[in-house]
């Protein structure tokens, strides 16, 4: 199992994991930290892909070395795969978190994270960022079927955003993707997944990649920031993954052990 665990910031729990460690950012790390901004790379983009300058370096520089049938697992400093069999709160670290790849998953391409309700989103929050939305359609307040992940997207990071992206995804998934966001109100959230097939993998970023940089003609950089916007070609990512496994590979959930690094 090839296990990974990005950050920012140095964590001296992290040692412990035994997971290769990724260094994300100009900030220094020990030689030991696997690093995104060598070889080829796009580690000055981080502040708006995040996590995807590390999948874009492993894509060019490491996957090619990949074994087949070993699982490729992805984790970030705070949120862990939760190794369910035998969790203990009071466990170290290391002993929470999945090690080896569990039993459960022996039938399947690609674990994702266990989906989070979006229809559940609170009506305070609507009203404080979503007065247009409201405004164009005052029903969201009340069908929660119609908080699908467009609308949270929409409300969340900025309305016309997603459609703008959605104008350049490849024809062959641009209708289903579509309909997948317009339809469904869960979503396996936070970018997390866990592959078995290096292959799989590889498909995955050339698909994804080739549509973010797309989206760079339209979004740029110069006028990404803060929340709404500063991530955006994380946040679009974080929509099209999971509906992209489910399309092209057998899948099942899992989940995401939170870790207080305090």
């Amino acid at each position: 199992m090839y296990k990974f665990c990005l950050t920012h910031k140095y964590h001296s729990y992290l040692e412990k994991i035994d997971y290769n460690l990724v260094g994300q950012g100009n900030i220094n790390f020990p030689n030991h930290w696997v690093r995104d901004n060598i070889g080829e790379n796009i580690s000055v983009k981080n502040q708006y892909y995040d996590m995807y300058t590390f999948h874009y370096w492993l894509w060019k520089n490491k996957l090619q070395s990949f074994e087949d049938n070993r699982w490729i697992l992805f984790s970030t400093y705070r949120r862990f795969w939760k190794n369910i069999k035998s969790f203990d709160e009071k466990a170290n670290l290391k002993d929470k978190i999945i090690q080896t790849p569990p039993k459960d998953w022996e039938n399947f391409e690609t674990i994702l994270t266990e989906p989070t309700d979006l229809s559940k989103i609170k009506i305070s929050k609507i009203f404080k960022k979503g007065k247009k939305l409201i405004m164009k359609d005052p029903s969201i307040l009340f069908i929660k079927s119609k908080r699908n992940i467009k609308f949270h997207f929409d409300l969340m990071h900025m309305e016309g955003n997603l459609n703008k992206a959605l104008d350049l995804v490849d024809k062959k998934d641009k209708h289903d993707f579509t309909e997948y966001l317009n339809n469904e109100t869960s979503i396996n959230l936070w970018n997390l997944f866990c592959c078995k097939s290096p292959k799989l993998l590889g498909r995955w970023y050339e698909t994804v990649f080739e549509w973010l940089f797309k989206c760079e003609k339209i979004f740029g950089f110069k006028d990404l920031k803060e929340y709404e916007t500063g991530r955006m070609y994380a946040y679009l990512a974080e929509r099209y993954l999971p509906f992209w496994f489910k399309k092209y590979s057998k899948t099942r959930t899992w989940p995401i052990y939170f870790h207080n690094k305090n």
